[in-house]
């Protein structure tokens, strides 16, 4: 069976994630500041069980954690480590409780670092603010039971050899926590399936296949074969991604996504197979309803 999986927010539920920027910080002090941010954590906390909440009660079996649950927490100048928050003890045992729900209802949760992850930068600084915001994301990971961090692989830097070849060096250096739990994306620019996959062969990393990006940029292989590759990466139950375009296959911006998926872009391939799917849709939650009874209105009439 299909798990759906909704992406870090809701379009219509009053399920807010609330976060903060530097700039409002700026003329506080650091224990003022602190405060602030130790209330927001509470806040996303509680939202966090929430959205397990209406998972479970809506049968979606699995929620991606936005990055920003812990505001700032890897910022050059108002970063701070989780227990030098005013309540990181309530705060740690809020986000135990949602760990301990999500793995008595069968959630799976994960996580999708922001676009300034890029391992591969030929850039020290870069490289080492990338591998710290990982490290983050390991730390949460731990604490609400997460078992996927998926990332790209980053740019081509005029040379994908030795791009990929710097990739490998810097996921070997991560954190056990971390490269346990590391996944690569296929995207939709500079690095498609074929590429990515001897990477994840030769590294023991699960590769999330998603459709969308390898449309956009097609490699020679069908979705298919592509598929039955990405399932033998998997040491665990396989995570995907599904979006559609917002302006057609056929418009200028075939990589933007839809607020919903059309079912003719759901791969037939994936339609018997147990897996997750996250749903990359404007819609959210809106969007995962709308498949999903789509998929079963298929599935009824034998249509596989």
């Amino acid at each position: 069976m299909i798990r759906f999986g909704l992406c870090c927010i809701f379009r219509n539920e009053p399920i807010k994630f609330r976060t903060i920027s530097a700039a409002s910080l700026k003329n506080m002090g650091r224990q003022k500041a602190l405060n602030k941010i130790s209330e927001l954590c509470i806040n996303n906390a509680l939202s966090l069980n929430d959205a397990l909440a209406y998972c479970k009660n809506h049968k979606i079996g699995a929620f991606r954690i936005g990055s920003g649950i812990f505001p700032l927490r890897t910022h050059p100048h108002f970063g701070y480590a989780i227990d030098e928050l005013p309540e990181s003890a309530r705060i740690r045992a809020l986000f135990g409780q949602c760990r301990e729900f999500a793995l008595t209802n069968d959630i799976r949760t994960t996580f999708h670092p922001d676009q300034f992850v890029v391992l591969n930068s030929p850039r020290a600084d870069v490289v080492a603010s990338s591998a710290a915001e990982l490290e983050h994301h390991g730390e949460m990971a731990e604490l609400v039971g997460a078992d996927v961090i998926n990332i790209h692989a980053g740019g081509k830097y005029g040379d994908k050899k030795k791009s990929l070849a710097r990739l490998v060096r810097v996921m070997n250096r991560l954190s056990s926590r971390v490269r346990d739990r590391l996944t690569l994306e296929n995207d939709d620019k500079s690095y498609a399936p074929a590429d990515l996959l001897p990477v994840c062969w030769s590294e023991e990393i699960p590769f999330v296949y998603d459709v969308h990006h390898h449309r956009c940029l097609p490699d020679g292989a069908t979705i298919e074969e592509v598929t039955e590759a990405a399932l033998l990466t998997w040491n665990r139950e396989p995570l995907f991604h599904i979006s559609s375009p917002l302006d057609g296959w056929n418009g200028k911006y075939s990589e933007r996504h839809h607020d919903f998926v059309d079912i003719e872009d759901f791969p037939k391939a994936w339609r018997k197979l147990n897996i997750t799917v996250e749903i990359e849709a404007k819609a959210k939650e809106i969007a995962v309803e709308k498949l999903r009874i789509e998929l079963n209105r298929v599935r009824f009439r034998g249509n596989n």
